[in-house]
């Protein structure tokens, strides 16, 4: 009777520890996933990836604080010099032009400079003076749009040559080939897929947003231009 008893206890106690044994086991078995280590895996592809991203965003943030200082706008810039014109005092002028420091100022400045020749020969001074300003704002443009298309193309670079190291090692162990062998190929095959996506995807985003910016700046340089030619045309008091 006491072994019965004792048998039964047992099974109880069992009984008892098995869900415990099993939470256990449930928490040990699960994985989980570190994006460093992640990143590890995708192999030497990663590199270039990671380059072109630090790159991308170094020059969103040096083009974003360039632009920003070619936005700034004097609303009394146009009447300050349209009243130096009228006086005749166009040193002033000119100086004004210097202090303001933005695209549109000195493309005025080279306008004022330009004074007295035929308006078709100021017209193109100003607007070669433009084309320069806007080349400067666009500046590293070409690097983001190239890391936007390039990107991907390194990810899917990276999944294929994944594949192929993943197949290749199945190869090599023959019989003795098991599910870790294609693991370690199909973890480079899409980390990088993945990371090229994302950098692309941040790129053209991040491109599409500078040249929306650089485009308002553009229609204030304009915008100036047409003010600046059309005090010229003004008829003489």
């Amino acid at each position: 009777m006491n072994l019965l008893l004792s048998i039964q206890q047992a099974a109880n106690n069992a009984a008892e520890a098995m869900p415990e044994l099993t939470q256990l086991t449930d928490t040990v078995q699960e994985p989980e996933l570190n994006m460093w280590e992640l990143s590890l895996k995708g192999g030497i592809i990663m590199i270039p990836l990671l380059l072109l991203s630090v790159l991308a965003v170094y020059i969103l943030i040096e083009r974003i604080l360039a632009i920003r200082q070619a936005e700034k706008e004097d609303t009394t810039f146009m009447d300050r010099i349209k009243d130096y014109i009228h006086e005749g005092q166009i040193d002033s002028a000119l100086n004004l032009c210097r202090k303001s420091n933005t695209p549109y100022a000195r493309m005025v400045e080279k306008g004022i400079s330009r004074l007295g020749r035929p308006m078709n020969d100021v017209l193109v001074a100003i607007e070669n003076v433009g084309n320069i300003e806007v080349a400067k704002l666009e500046k590293g443009f070409p690097i983001i749009a190239t890391t936007a298309a390039g990107a991907p193309m390194l990810g899917f670079l990276g999944t294929v040559t994944g594949m192929v190291r993943a197949f290749f090692d199945m190869s090599s162990a023959g019989s003795a080939a098991d599910i870790t062998l294609l693991s370690a190929g199909i973890y480079e095959a899409l980390v990088t897929t993945v990371a090229g996506l994302v950098v692309g995807i941040i790129a053209l985003f991040a491109y599409n947003y500078l040249v929306s910016r650089v485009n308002g700046v553009v229609n204030k340089m304009e915008a100036r231009t047409l003010e600046f030619m059309d005090l010229l045309n003004e008829p003489a008091n």
